[in-house]
């Protein structure tokens, strides 16, 4: 690329005349000397600027806790979301995409460290109480954010963190340059403590330091985002934006007075429950701070150079939809790990485009390095694939063998291989999810060579990634 910079300023000497010229006087020499040396320094950092433009920047949203058809460009029916309807018209939506895991913190560490999230035994929500209080993702340096940043991007994180509360596992200390959100699984929205309304609880911070800054958690998200992009627009960057919205407690926007219950949880059989017109408020909201993100990234012209990624962390819980999946969040039925999906990268990807390939959470990391020109040590031993030649039409769809593990109230297993999914929840169950996505009609009995070869697989797996950590009950509803 810096070959490339510097091409249109090299030109081929000229061959050496037999004329004579006059001996330049030392005032002539002198001046041409400094001209030259003017010239040559200025060269480098033409071409620096150059190779920096070409470096896409990356803003990557994630939402938590949404269902697959929520979305209209899902399927959903009852809600508005026109500025992720936009990305959706300006990139491409993939169809068969997955969260890492089923809940929230094995997504995330999946994402940070582009494995898979069982080899550090992060395969269940952290809790906010000891003794999870004490575990956390530990920093290898091989990080995304951490490669990100070694390669000269700023890196940023606003909103949900969820991989450790200790300053040894913050977001710093991942390589992220800054941080501006909550390290719980779930936060008040107005309140911005994980429980009951205490200062002991509070969980509000800007890097490693708790802060008091008031508003709804979803818009100080927006707005925050909407800063780093400002201050750092005119280098590369990478911009985690964790929306926390719509996981629950479910606070609608503009009506601090009617919070319920201080943050807690509320189930379809809790008295003044919620509602599925507060969940679809509170998406509403969020896609408001998706469009002043898209508007921001207009009007600093920075558009054409910068990649934008739209998914969620795992399905949605009981005032979501996903439809037509089965099943929701903590489980490994589709519906609890099938996920949107889009991206936008413009003059890169076809705008307008559906793509049924096959992709999981830590393909995003390996995808956004590969695209940032970002160098991978091999020690960081990337389980994820570059999905941007085959969204861009450059590679064929890649045949893909995933899997996921999942203890919460029950043990769960499955693998996807190709169109075939093996489900182990109490029994074997197996599925061809291109004809049945609503994992509906078991085929167990009709395809046991398939059957075994997926367990064979599914065996290997777990015997690779190690053995289960089971998880605290202060985790399970987080």
């Amino acid at each position: 690329m810096a070959e490339d910079s510097l091409a249109g300023h090299y030109q081929q000497p000229p061959a050496r005349s037999t004329l004579s010229f006059p001996t330049p006087s030392l005032r002539m020499r002198h001046t041409f000397a400094v001209l030259m040396c003017c010239t040559l320094a200025a060269l480098p950092v033409h071409a620096n600027a150059q190779q920096q433009e070409r470096r896409p920047n990356v803003v990557l949203i994630i939402t938590d806790d949404m269902g697959y058809g929520d979305l209209p460009s899902y399927g959903g029916t009852d809600l508005r979301t026109p500025n992720i309807d936009r990305l959706v018209r300006e990139g491409v939506r993939l169809t068969d995409f997955y969260a890492n895991g089923a809940t929230c913190t094995p997504t995330r560490a999946g994402l940070i460290t582009g494995r898979y999230q069982q080899r550090f035994e992060l395969e269940a929500p952290l809790g906010s109480y000891e003794p999870d209080r004490g575990r956390g993702l530990k920093p290898t340096g091989r990080s995304l954010p951490q490669l990100l940043k070694n390669g000269g991007y700023a890196t940023g994180l606003v909103g949900k963190w969820h991989l450790g509360w200790k300053p040894e596992f913050s977001p710093i200390a991942h390589g992220f340059d800054s941080f501006f959100g909550f390290k719980s699984g779930f936060i008040d929205y107005y309140q911005h403590t994980y429980g009951p309304d205490s200062t002991d609880n509070a969980d509000l911070f800007e890097n490693d330091r708790k802060v008091e800054v008031p508003g709804y958690m979803t818009d100080l998200i927006t707005d925050r985002s909407v800063g780093f992009i400002e201050q750092h627009a005119r280098r590369p960057f990478f911009l985690d934006v964790s929306y926390n919205a719509p996981h629950w407690p479910y606070q609608v926007p503009g009506k601090p007075s009617v919070a319920r219950d201080g943050g807690r949880h509320l189930g379809p059989f809790d008295d003044s429950t919620s509602t599925r017109a507060d969940y679809v408020t509170m998406i509403e909201e969020m896609d408001r701070g998706v469009g002043r993100i898209l508007e921001t990234i207009d009007r600093l012209g920075i558009r054409d150079n910068t990649i934008v990624i739209f998914t969620n962390d795992n399905g949605g819980e009981w005032l979501s939809r996903s439809g037509p999946l089965f099943h929701h969040k903590g489980s490994v039925w589709e519906g609890g790990i099938r996920v949107p999906a889009i991206v936008r990268w413009p003059g890169r990807i076809p705008a307008g485009s559906v793509s049924r390939q096959v992709g999981i959470t830590m393909d995003l990391t390996a995808s956004i390095l590969a695209a940032t020109g970002t160098p991978v040590p091999a020690d960081a031993s990337l389980e994820g694939v570059n999905l941007f030649p085959i969204l861009q039409g450059r590679a064929p769809a890649l045949e893909r063998t995933l899997f996921w593990r999942v203890s919460l109230g029950r043990t769960q297993r499955a693998v996807r291989s190709g169109d075939w999914k093996l489900v182990l929840d109490g029994r074997p169950m197996l599925f061809n999810l291109r004809d049945d996505p609503g994992e509906r009609r078991d085929l167990v009995g009709e395809q046991t060579t398939i059957a075994r070869e997926l367990q064979r697989k599914l065996e290997a797996w777990q015997k690779a990634v190690g053995p289960e950590v089971l998880p605290n009950a202060a985790a399970r509803r987080s």
